[in-house]
């Protein structure tokens, strides 16, 4: 494998280590997502724009479905998840693949999973300055896929029923809700993300479902902190994996 960029990996048990770089890194919002998406046994899924697999990493971990497919249009990123499935030997399990989300065609089969995840780009094309480093810009802004192009890939990816989980910034609540019900995607749960209970949210989950009737519940607020540091209940969520972040040379 060709070692042309920084990375190193990032432990999260004894059999599971994220390979990540300046480039492609993970942070909260991946480990809020993967304990948000209910898997169930058996169940086949694919993460959008997976960066270096964390999220298929976490939810192997959490739930340990059938078969997980990752796919990312940027080399390296691809390239670092697959590092971290050959480290685990999980190759019947985790599949990485480079290509398009707005072009899968012969990448992926379509129609046939249960679940899709996706952490998109936050912002907007055009909102806000741009990064300088090109992966900076593809994973934070809408560069080369909008909200639109994510849910139209998850109206192709999934079965009658499926389920479709991401995060988003709550500025972004009207499009994502809009976007999801252009693509026959009826959004079912919703829960905001919040530093502290009484602070607005930064970040709010969704569940949609393909073909779901109308009806959206909304969770309770899940806050990061309480008076005495992290929440009980991210803490909980950071105990899936109570090695995060233990960095090995």
């Amino acid at each position: 494998m060709p070692d042309d960029f920084n990375c190193h990996f990032e432990r999260l048990d004894d059999q599971l280590s994220v390979c990540v770089s300046p480039e492609h890194t993970f942070g909260t919002d991946a480990f809020l997502l993967a304990d948000f998406a209910q898997i169930k046994h058996g169940e086949t899924l694919c993460d959008l724009g997976t960066g270096c697999g964390i999220i298929p990493f976490l939810i192997y971990k959490f739930y340990h479905p059938q078969k997980i497919y990752g796919l990312d249009i940027q080399k390296q990123a691809i390239e670092q998840f697959r590092r971290g499935v050959d480290r685990a030997s999980l190759g019947s399990v985790l599949y990485p693949i480079q290509g398009d989300l707005r072009d899968m065609k012969g990448l992926l089969p379509l129609g046939m999973m249960d679940v899709v995840t996706c952490n998109p780009p936050y912002k907007a094309w055009g909102a806000g300055i741009l990064s300088e480093l090109t992966a900076e810009q593809i994973a934070r802004h809408e560069v080369l896929c909008t909200i639109d192009d994510v849910c139209a890939a998850a109206e192709k990816l999934l079965r009658f029923g499926g389920r479709f989980y991401l995060c988003q910034r709550p500025e972004r609540l009207a499009d994502v809700i809009a976007a999801m019900r252009a693509h026959r995607i009826e959004p079912k749960t919703l829960r905001f993300v919040a530093g502290r209970y009484e602070d607005a949210p930064w970040l709010f989950l969704m569940e949609g479902r393909r073909g779901g009737k109308p009806f959206m519940q909304v969770l309770p607020t899940l806050a990061v902190q309480d008076e005495c540091g992290f929440s009980e209940e991210l803490l909980s969520i950071y105990g899936h994996s109570a090695a995060w972040r233990k960095t090995e040379e």
